[in-house]
Protein backbone atom coordinates (compact mmCIF):
# COMPACT_ATOMS: atom_id res chain seq x y z
CA UNK A 1 0.00 0.00 0.00
CA UNK A 2 1.39 3.41 -0.99
CA UNK A 3 2.09 5.88 1.80
CA UNK A 4 0.88 9.39 0.94
CA UNK A 5 1.36 12.52 2.98
CA UNK A 6 -1.49 15.02 2.71
CA UNK A 7 -1.41 18.55 4.09
CA UNK A 8 -4.55 20.69 4.04
CA UNK A 9 -5.91 24.08 5.04
CA UNK A 10 -8.99 26.19 4.51
CA UNK A 11 -9.48 29.94 4.60
CA UNK A 12 -12.43 32.28 4.63
CA UNK A 13 -12.66 36.07 4.46
CA UNK A 14 -15.57 36.65 6.79
CA UNK A 15 -17.41 33.62 8.07
CA UNK A 16 -19.45 33.19 5.93
CA UNK A 17 -17.77 34.87 3.00
CA UNK A 18 -15.47 34.09 0.11
CA UNK A 19 -13.31 31.10 0.91
CA UNK A 20 -10.64 28.80 -0.39
CA UNK A 21 -8.91 25.54 0.36
CA UNK A 22 -5.47 24.17 -0.39
CA UNK A 23 -3.89 20.74 -0.26
CA UNK A 24 -0.47 19.24 -0.88
CA UNK A 25 -0.14 15.55 -1.70
CA UNK A 26 3.35 14.02 -1.35
CA UNK A 27 4.49 10.59 -2.50
CA UNK A 28 8.13 9.54 -2.63
CA UNK A 29 9.34 13.12 -2.84
CA UNK A 30 6.88 14.13 -5.57
CA UNK A 31 4.30 16.76 -4.73
CA UNK A 32 1.00 17.88 -6.20
CA UNK A 33 -0.81 21.04 -5.11
CA UNK A 34 -4.60 21.30 -5.29
CA UNK A 35 -6.80 24.27 -4.48
CA UNK A 36 -10.26 25.67 -5.00
CA UNK A 37 -12.81 27.96 -3.46
CA UNK A 38 -16.34 29.25 -3.24
CA UNK A 39 -17.91 32.70 -3.28
CA UNK A 40 -20.01 32.19 -0.13
CA UNK A 41 -18.83 29.61 2.38
CA UNK A 42 -17.40 29.06 5.86
CA UNK A 43 -13.95 28.24 7.12
CA UNK A 44 -15.06 24.80 8.33
CA UNK A 45 -16.52 23.96 4.92
CA UNK A 46 -13.22 24.90 3.30
CA UNK A 47 -11.26 22.79 5.80
CA UNK A 48 -13.48 19.82 4.90
CA UNK A 49 -13.25 20.48 1.16
CA UNK A 50 -9.44 20.47 1.32
CA UNK A 51 -9.43 16.97 2.80
CA UNK A 52 -12.21 15.70 0.52
CA UNK A 53 -10.56 16.95 -2.67
CA UNK A 54 -7.17 15.59 -1.64
CA UNK A 55 -8.66 12.14 -1.00
CA UNK A 56 -10.63 12.25 -4.25
CA UNK A 57 -7.34 12.78 -6.11
CA UNK A 58 -6.07 9.36 -4.98
CA UNK A 59 -6.61 6.60 -7.51
CA UNK A 60 -6.24 3.62 -5.14
CA UNK A 61 -6.43 2.78 -1.43
CA UNK A 62 -3.45 4.27 0.40
CA UNK A 63 -1.93 4.66 3.81
CA UNK A 64 -2.25 8.36 4.51
CA UNK A 65 -0.73 10.74 6.99
CA UNK A 66 -3.06 13.73 7.02
CA UNK A 67 -1.75 16.94 8.55
CA UNK A 68 -4.30 19.70 9.22
CA UNK A 69 -4.65 22.70 11.50
CA UNK A 70 -8.39 22.14 11.80
CA UNK A 71 -9.46 20.82 15.20
CA UNK A 72 -12.96 20.57 13.72
CA UNK A 73 -11.80 18.04 11.11
CA UNK A 74 -9.16 16.24 13.18
CA UNK A 75 -11.27 15.81 16.32
CA UNK A 76 -14.44 14.82 14.48
CA UNK A 77 -12.52 12.00 12.78
CA UNK A 78 -10.15 10.95 15.58
CA UNK A 79 -12.75 11.06 18.35
CA UNK A 80 -15.42 9.39 16.21
CA UNK A 81 -17.80 12.33 16.39
CA UNK A 82 -18.58 12.39 12.66
CA UNK A 83 -19.42 8.67 12.66
CA UNK A 84 -21.75 9.20 15.64
CA UNK A 85 -23.37 12.22 13.99
CA UNK A 86 -24.12 10.14 10.91
CA UNK A 87 -25.51 7.23 12.97
CA UNK A 88 -27.78 9.72 14.77
CA UNK A 89 -29.09 11.22 11.53
CA UNK A 90 -26.67 14.17 11.80
CA UNK A 91 -27.71 15.08 15.34
CA UNK A 92 -24.90 15.81 17.80
CA UNK A 93 -24.78 14.65 21.43
CA UNK A 94 -26.12 18.05 22.56
CA UNK A 95 -29.17 17.43 20.30
CA UNK A 96 -28.20 20.19 17.86
CA UNK A 97 -27.87 19.54 14.13
CA UNK A 98 -24.39 18.71 12.86
CA UNK A 99 -23.22 21.28 10.35
CA UNK A 100 -22.07 20.31 6.86
CA UNK A 101 -23.62 16.80 6.87
CA UNK A 102 -23.26 16.38 3.10
CA UNK A 103 -19.52 17.08 3.31
CA UNK A 104 -19.07 14.84 6.34
CA UNK A 105 -20.95 12.06 4.57
CA UNK A 106 -18.67 12.35 1.54
CA UNK A 107 -15.56 12.48 3.72
CA UNK A 108 -16.57 9.44 5.76
CA UNK A 109 -17.13 7.46 2.55
CA UNK A 110 -13.70 8.46 1.23
CA UNK A 111 -12.00 7.60 4.53
CA UNK A 112 -13.33 4.03 4.37
CA UNK A 113 -11.10 3.37 1.35
CA UNK A 114 -7.86 4.26 3.11
CA UNK A 115 -5.82 3.73 6.26
CA UNK A 116 -5.43 7.18 7.77
CA UNK A 117 -3.29 8.72 10.49
CA UNK A 118 -4.18 12.24 11.54
CA UNK A 119 -1.68 14.83 12.67
CA UNK A 120 -3.00 18.14 14.02
CA UNK A 121 -0.69 21.16 13.85
CA UNK A 122 -1.24 24.65 15.18
CA UNK A 123 -2.10 27.00 12.31
CA UNK A 124 0.05 30.02 11.45
CA UNK A 125 2.85 28.59 13.54
CA UNK A 126 5.56 28.12 10.94
CA UNK A 127 4.75 24.59 9.74
CA UNK A 128 6.06 24.82 6.13
CA UNK A 129 3.38 22.75 4.39
CA UNK A 130 0.56 24.23 6.47
CA UNK A 131 1.76 27.71 5.54
CA UNK A 132 1.86 26.71 1.84
CA UNK A 133 -1.68 25.32 2.05
CA UNK A 134 -2.81 28.53 3.73
CA UNK A 135 -1.32 30.59 0.88
CA UNK A 136 -3.12 28.38 -1.67
CA UNK A 137 -6.40 28.73 0.21
CA UNK A 138 -6.14 32.49 0.67
CA UNK A 139 -5.27 32.97 -3.02
CA UNK A 140 -8.39 31.04 -3.98
CA UNK A 141 -10.60 33.02 -1.59
CA UNK A 142 -9.36 36.29 -3.11
CA UNK A 143 -10.70 35.21 -6.51
CA UNK A 144 -14.19 35.71 -5.08
CA UNK A 145 -13.58 38.97 -3.17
Amino acid sequence: MKHIEIFTDGACSGNPGPGGWGAILRYKGHEKELSGGEAETTNNRMELMAVIEALKALKEPCEITLTSDSKYVCDAILKGWAVKWKKNNWIKSDKSKAKNPELWDELLSLLQKHKININWVRGHNGHPENERCDRLAVAQSKKFS
